[in-house]
């Protein structure tokens, strides 16, 4: 039996990977995917936390409280003034670790998406954009958590280093996905390294002209995704630390494919224009053989509650 303030059942939500930066938005744009990570969670009167991962990241991910979920979790429960006693968490992973899809913050909005959802009145105490929020201080940057929280296309600032802003932008119906997923992972933390604190103001006025030309491009009119993905400011930086994607990422931009290096890599997000099928039929014999490539549909509604069968 759940304590006051708590609902007694389990509670189940869903969250989507995400791709950000797409090309020239560094930090500020995402796209939800249709790949997606499942969380249940039941309060108990038993102290302490118990934790059972499924999927990606077995036996890599850690199971006690540092569990990215978990803290999450944590942190919802502290901002609602809701400590539980204790809880079960059970993890079903689908998003790839360590690719640049997102897999962390999925992890952290849908910790505290569940955690909003085991407390009564969870959505009062815990609006989204204060999730996002809380999000943003886990993540430090918005641009996968807000496409993970909110779904489809994102464009997110930061107010202050500790408010982050989101809007969803419709997108246009003949703006197909698909990711190229390499055999090995990569750290967030070693691609940001890389990075320069300074650039030029010729490279950040070709990703600001670019970023707004990017954002009609998936709205308005696919025609324009290939020059809207090109980027100055940080897929040159780390080209070394991943010297296959970049090599796979030239090959398709010399064929005019719109492919740019999803989030922090290794992964390549492709934008093919459903109006240029000729797209696809290239694509097949550029793609290396032990990569998994998959047309992936956009998830349009962000972490969702869904009903558990039976």
């Amino acid at each position: 039996m759940a304590p006051s303030g708590f609902v007694t059942h389990a509670v189940r939500v869903v969250v989507p990977a995400s791709s950000a930066n797409l090309g020239p938005g560094f930090d500020a744009m995402g796209l939800a995917l249709g790949i997606h990570d499942e969380i249940t969670a039941m309060i108990t009167d038993d102290q302490g936390i118990r934790i059972h991962v499924e999927g990606e990241g077995v036996g890599e991910v850690p199971t006690d409280e540092t569990h990215l979920v978990a803290q999450a979790m944590n942190l919802g429960f502290a901002t609602m003034n809701k400590i539980p006693a204790g809880y079960v968490i059970n993890c079903r992973n689908a998003i790839p670790h360590g690719r640049g899809l997102g897999s962390s913050a999925a992890a952290i909005i849908g910790g505290l998406a569940v955690a909003r959802e085991l407390v009564e009145g969870g959505s009062e105490l815990l609006p989204d954009t204060e999730l996002l929020n809380i999000a943003l201080s886990m993540e430090g940057h918005p641009d996968n958590v807000s496409a993970s929280l909110y779904g489809g296309f994102t464009v997110s600032w930061l107010e202050s280093p500790a408010v982050a802003g989101s809007v969803s932008i419709k997108l246009h119906p003949d703006v197909i996905p698909i990711v190229a997923v390499p055999p090995n992972p990569l750290a967030t933390s070693m691609a940001r390294d890389v990075l320069d604190g300074q650039v030029l103001r010729s490279d950040a006025t070709h990703n600001v002209a670019r970023a707004g030309l990017l954002v009609h491009a998936m709205s308005a009119n696919p025609e324009f995704l290939f020059p809207a993905t090109a980027d100055a400011l940080h897929q040159d930086a780390r080209a070394h630390i991943y010297p296959e994607t970049t090599a796979l990422i030239a090959l398709l931009r010399a064929q005019n494919i719109a492919a740019v290096v999803s989030g922090a890599g290794p992964a390549v997000l492709m934008l093919i224009d459903k109006s240029q099928p000729a797209q696809l039929e290239v694509l097949a014999g550029l793609l290396p053989a032990d990569w998994t490539s998959v047309a992936v549909p956009v998830d349009q509604e962000g972490v969702r509650r869904v009903e558990i069968p039976g």
